[in-house]
């Protein structure tokens, strides 16, 4: 991988993450387009520059996160990460194998673009429109629809946890936001996991990989900070059926090139 294809992933997940798009299926397709080589450390660098983006919900509502006098917060994000944990540490191989599948990837946008059409009119009398309402069961069950993200490559983490938070009866606008909550301790965990099975496996990490790793979640926190607010008025504005469309419109493309030899 070359500091520009570092660069270029980098900018995607940024765009992405918090779109119900699939920031992890959009970074495996383009990798696979860049002929980015399907590697440990590929694998590595598209998880671990997830965090960056993540961070800028830190850093954006860093009041809410530094407020240690409401430790009741941070109690439902640890119970809300939980099963995450677990299957993500369950299911780590088959994770891997599913991301090295742009066929897999293509069909879950592809599905997920249609489930999306019609959620806006799932779920239209939320009762719950503060944090402070959620109750810690409530949290865990929000946090239970990660693990649909982490068997299904391409459904979108951001997705599967704000139509979760909004089958909890959040509102759309509460259910993102503790949607990014959420996807801090997720990442940092992640993170941590993947970097720890990298180095065990392979002996250590090169500076070079060092590098490709701090400019890659520099990029993506810089673009997050920029995408995330513009992420919040559109979904509060017009719902999730445009996502649903450019979903659908990906998916199919993939798959055609796919099925008719354009891309291998």
């Amino acid at each position: 991988m070359s500091t520009i294809q570092a660069i270029i992933l980098a900018i995607i997940e940024g765009l992405t993450e918090f779109l119900p798009i699939s920031s992890t299926g959009h970074m495996v397709l383009m990798s696979s387009y860049l002929g980015i080589e399907n590697d440990k450390f590929t694998k590595l660098f598209e998880v671990c520059i997830q965090l960056g983006a993540i961070l800028a919900v830190v850093v954006l509502y860093w009041k809410k996160f530094f407020d240690f006098s409401k430790w009741q917060f941070y109690v439902k994000l640890i119970l809300a990460v939980i099963p995450a944990l677990i299957f993500g540490k369950l299911l780590d191989d088959v994770i891997d194998e599913h991301l090295g599948n742009p066929a897999f990837i293509a069909t879950v946008l592809l599905v997920g673009g249609v489930i999306l059409l019609f959620v806006d009119n799932w779920f239209k009398k939320p009762t719950i429109t503060e944090e402070t309402d959620i109750t810690n069961i409530t949290a865990i069950k929000i946090g239970t629809y990660q693990c649909l993200a982490i068997m299904f490559p391409g459904l979108s983490r951001s997705a599967a946890t704000i139509i979760g938070g909004m089958q909890q009866k959040l509102s759309r606008g509460l259910a993102a936001e503790f949607s990014f909550f959420l996807a801090v301790p997720t990442m940092a965990a992640a993170t941590g996991y993947k970097l720890l099975k990298f180095i065990s496996e392979e002996g250590s990490i090169s500076s070079e990989e060092i590098k490709l790793l701090g400019i890659g979640n520099l990029v993506a926190f810089v673009v997050a900070v920029l995408a995330i607010k513009f992420f919040i008025t559109v979904l509060n504005k017009y719902g999730f059926k445009y996502f649903g469309v450019y979903r659908i419109i990906v998916g199919i493309v993939i798959l055609v090139t796919l099925a008719t030899g354009t891309h291998s």
